[in-house]
């Protein structure tokens, strides 16, 4: 079989916001890169991080600090996150935001000249830096530009879709040109895994197409160890129609900034919730406060809440603080946020879970030369995300998988590749087009879509659990029959077919831990067991491989900082 190679040290996969900083960070080091990315530069899902990125500069509130900002993001994950990697997040943003600067993203300003902050949820302090609601955009373009500046090799509209390994060592990785749908074997020292989350598996997300979960499924395939991989957050507030726009995110900027939420009564509801922290409470009360309204029947026409800025801040302070919230309404549903209220629902947005790192051995995973960074990796958000640390730990854990991987790989020579292994993926790639009869990768996509929505979404059950399980189970062995039609020039079904066994992998991984945490914890809520129970679960559920089946155990919470038996 015919097949292109190309020889780096260090392969990157994923161009968004966390592979970018990986390979400007690995630049330093001397050491040849290449950064591979599905979709076209500046475009990856990093865009779509409208509010902001947090940071304990103090701009605003001088009593904020780093061991501040480590405490939120503890509490926000219910004291089951790495509180090692916790620490060293909250230590490093402030320098990584002077990174950014350094880059060319212009952040707003206070009056005296400053970084500004704004209020996000669950936060003690006004920490979040912003740049309007476009700062994940404009992140992304100032690290796509100094990228360039250090003339740093890519390859774009590629699809990775196989890890190599040699023993336990990287040795490199198989991949599609989407373009041309050539084949291309990489060999590599090692591999900076930033393929971003998960979002599709659910018929509602704000995420992008290629948000499939390739990268848990390729770590996976190789050894590595997955955790936490119940923990799924749906965002409170995406867009409802029309339907072309439904789950597209509304940042929470919205209600940092003074939103508030009405139900169809228009009671301001959050009182019954949180009435203390009101809208910027935690992003899963906010989230399951408006799915009980909803599910009450105190929705609008749409099947969403009112969240209302325009009764709460004048028009010039909306269109100078939100201006991509009041395109995006008028563009999509003829709505005027400065005038009237938008309608909104909860959306599946972040995922927790993710690959498993080894944190006192450097970002390194039980895969020598495996570095996962930004949303592929896990440990810092625990049971439920922080807002405005998504786009921190693409920064903070791209520049040490970066610098970490660029260590290795200097003192690495390359592994050999296994030509048998290169040919049986190819085989397995081509299976959908070869397949003359069969079913169509959207039909899968869409069952699964709606049976994850249905049955492993905002609030679960055992019976619901079961049901999604043997939905997903059905839908495993209904794919071995996917056929596809055309070439391999950009074919999109044939991107489909080939997303599905990662796709539904993270399913079966996700409703598996689901069903063996039986307790309620941050976004992950039971209402067969709705309560939090420290004494059995302070834990991670891991996910790991063992004689082909898919095995869960449990690993006890480190307790560094903050005892939550204590914190009580």
């Amino acid at each position: 079989m015919k097949y292109k190679v190309v020889t780096t040290d260090i392969l990157i996969i994923g161009n968004g916001g966390a592979g970018i900083r990986a390979a400007i960070e690995a630049n330093e080091y001397n050491v040849k890169i290449l950064l591979v990315g599905t979709s076209m530069p500046g475009k990856a899902h990093t865009v779509m991080a409208e509010g902001g990125i947090n940071a304990a500069l103090g701009n605003v509130h001088p009593e904020d600090s780093w061991e501040v900002h480590f405490e939120d993001t503890i509490k926000e994950g219910v004291y089951i996150n790495n509180q090692k990697m916790v620490e060293a997040f909250a230590k490093d943003m402030p320098e990584r935001i002077h990174d950014l600067e350094e880059y060319g993203a212009v952040f707003d300003r206070t009056p005296d000249g400053k970084i500004a902050q704004r209020r996000f949820g669950a936060q003690s302090y006004w920490r979040t830096c912003y740049i309007g609601d476009v700062t994940g955009h404009e992140m992304l373009m100032a690290l796509t530009e100094a990228n360039r500046k250090r003339d740093i090799q890519h390859m774009d509209e590629v699809m990775v879709t196989k890890i190599l390994t040699k023993g336990n060592n990287i040795s490199g990785a198989v991949g599609i040109d989407l373009i041309t749908g050539e084949f291309i074997v990489f060999r590599a020292k090692s591999i900076i895994l930033a393929t971003g989350g998960t979002g599709r598996i659910y018929k509602v997300t704000t995420n992008p197409k290629e948000a499939c979960g390739c990268g848990y499924a390729m770590a996976y395939e190789v050894g590595a160890e997955l955790m936490d991989m119940e923990m799924f957050q749906f965002h409170p507030t995406g867009m409802v129609y029309p339907e072309s726009a439904r789950g597209i995110l509304v940042t929470e900027a919205v209600r940092g900034d003074g939103g508030i939420l009405l139900n169809s009564k228009n009671e301001r509801f959050m009182e019954r919730y949180d009435p203390e922290r009101m809208e910027v409470s935690a992003r899963d009360i906010v989230a399951r406060s408006i799915y009980s309204e909803i599910q009450a029947g105190r929705g609008f026409e749409h099947g969403g809440i009112h969240l209302d800025i325009a009764s709460q801040k004048s028009p010039e302070f909306i269109l100078d603080k939100l201006p991509r919230m009041v395109k995006q309404f008028k563009d999509f549903a003829n709505v005027d946020i400065t005038k009237e209220p938008m309608e909104v629902a909860p959306t599946a947005h972040y995922y927790m879970g993710g690959i498993k790192v080894r944190t006192e051995d450097n970002m390194s995973t039980t895969v020598n030369g495996l570095f996962p960074c930004g949303e592929a990796q896990c440990g810092i958000h625990g049971a439920n995300r922080l807002g405005g640390n998504s786009l921190a730990e693409t920064q903070v854990s791209g520049q040490r998988a970066g610098k970490y991987a660029a260590i290795f790989s200097l003192k690495k020579e390359l592994e050999d590749i296994d030509e048998e292994e290169i040919e049986n993926e190819i085989e397995k790639l081509l299976e959908p087009l070869n397949r003359k009869d069969g079913i169509k990768p959207q039909e899968i996509k869409k069952e699964m879509q709606e049976n994850m929505w249905a049955n492993v979404g905002i609030v679960r059950d055992e019976d619901k659990l079961r049901k999604g399980l043997e939905k997903i189970e059905a839908l495993e062995r209904k794919s071995e029959e996917i056929c596809v039609d055309g070439g391999r020039t950009y074919n999109l079904e044939w991107i489909d077919a080939i997303e599905i066994p990662y796709m539904l992998f993270v399913c079966k991984s996700l409703v598996m831990s689901a069903l063996e945490r039986k307790e309620s914890r941050g976004a992950h809520f039971r209402s067969d067991y709705p309560d939090r129970d420290d004494e059995n679960w302070l834990v991670n559920i891991n996910v790991r491989e063992e004689d082909g089946k898919m095995k869960l155990y449990k690993t006890p919470v480190s307790i560094t900082r903050i005892d939550p038996r204590e914190a009580r």
